[in-house]
């Protein structure tokens, strides 16, 4: 019983730290879509490759704001 106990809570704790890393990932992504960064920089597709595939289904059910703000980052933030 304890093993199985074990396994769920090491389960649940790398998926905390997997959350938090997405986490800090679409907040690094959101700041740097202010400064307009080169992209094809390597760093920058990378954030773009792991974030836009989630950012996408939310842009679908949330139609962006007529004063041309997005705000799936926010939502997804929220939801995690």
């Amino acid at each position: 019983m304890f093993i199985l106990g074990n396994l769920l809570s090491a389960t649940a704790q790398v998926l905390s730290i997997v959350l938090q890393l997405y986490m800090w990932v679409i907040i690094i992504r959101a700041l740097l879509s202010w400064v307009n960064p080169d992209p094809y920089n390597p760093i920058v597709q990378l954030l773009h490759s792991i974030t836009e595939p989630v950012l996408l289904r939310v842009r679908q059910l949330v139609p962006m704001s007529g004063i041309g703000i997005d705000f799936a980052p926010i939502i997804v933030l929220l939801a995690i």
